[in-house]
């Protein structure tokens, strides 16, 4: 019997030692993807102006890196705060495994920053001092993007305001302030197709703008599989309602699949009519996170390019309730 103990003692202390070096190794030398790369952006007009139409309302970025009116429909962006960051993306109505804040993108924040180590951390996930970013910032699906696109939002970075505003560490907790560490990689850059094709147009700007991540129901943070777009993933509100995401596959009963393409155009360019208010919304009241202030800046030709994809993908039959009301 005491051999036995000393044998699991050993085991023991054996399977401890395995632990920490692997966990010593995952916190020391991970995440590697190489150093950023030597690069500087010359700032074209012609960049600006596509990086500006790209971060603004293709990508994203500006909706999530811009602080916004949470009381009001489709939580629009204080456009005085363009870029200052600070928005939570935690575990109270995201549920994800550590609380998220989207950093200052203004040159007040990235003024000694390098173009090659914006351009790492938008492909990556490594920001300037070499730590992971979580992918509620969707560089994995920024990293399929053509590099010209990517120069260009790097130029549009630089010509926003500086605006000093001060945002909180984001932090991982045990066990995904270890896991993190291993889910940056370190890819080639995609190709933008040929506008000419707009299926595939459609699926590189449905990438741009991270349509999946959040159309996609998912299971301990990972999509599942078969339900690609099919929507019914939940986030909270400010009041503790739950919204629900829209199923945008073309099924014929609960998708898209009726929808003609006019529908689907003005179903966007509905909120880039002038008269349309992005007004307070009372407590308990149906709201939803979709920027569409952002989305209906887009062309026509680009949201045709997305609907021509969207028909393409496999139709998910998928009814979802879109709003649950906080219980009085």
């Amino acid at each position: 019997m005491k051999k036995l103990l000393i044998v699991l003692g050993v085991v023991f202390l054996v399977l401890i030692s395995v632990i920490s070096a692997a966990l010593i190794y995952v916190s020391a030398a991970l995440p590697d993807v190489g150093p950023a790369p030597d690069i500087e952006v010359e700032l074209t007009a012609e960049r600006i102006d596509r990086g500006k139409h790209l971060a603004n309302n293709v990508m994203g970025c500006m909706h999530c890196h811009t602080p916004q009116e949470k009381t009001k429909f489709a939580h629009p962006p204080k456009t005085e705060m363009l870029g200052a960051g600070g928005n939570l993306f935690g575990v109270e109505k995201e549920g994800l495994p550590g609380n998220y804040y989207s950093p200052n993108l203004t040159p007040a924040n990235l003024q000694n920053w390098t173009d090659g180590e914006i351009y790492r951390a938008i492909t990556t996930g490594v920001n300037k001092d070499g730590r992971a970013l979580f992918p509620i910032m969707p560089w994995p699906n920024y990293s399929q993007m053509d590099q010209e696109d990517l120069y260009s939002v790097i130029a549009y970075l630089r010509t926003l305001d500086p605006i000093e505003h001060e945002v909180p560490e984001s932090e991982s907790f045990f066990p995904m302030n270890f896991i993190i560490n291993t889910i940056p990689t370190k890819v080639e850059p995609g190709i933008a197709p040929d506008k000419s094709d707009p299926v595939s147009w459609g699926k590189y700007l449905v990438t741009a703008a991270s349509c999946m991540d959040c159309h996609t129901p998912k299971e301990k943070g990972a999509n599942i599989p078969g339900m690609e777009l099919a929507g019914g993933f939940e986030f909270g509100l400010e009041d503790g309602s739950i919204v629900r995401t829209a199923n945008i596959t073309p099924d014929l009963t609960t998708g898209i699949g009726s929808w003609t393409e006019d529908m689907f155009v003005s179903r966007f360019k509905a909120y880039a009519d002038s008269s349309f208010e992005f007004r307070e919304v009372p407590a308990g009241q149906f709201n939803t996170l979709m920027p569409w202030k952002n989305f209906a800046q887009m062309s026509e030709e680009e949201l045709k390019a997305i609907y021509a994809y969207l028909r393409s993908v496999n139709p998910v039959e998928n009814l979802v309730t879109r709003f649950t009301p906080i219980e009085n």
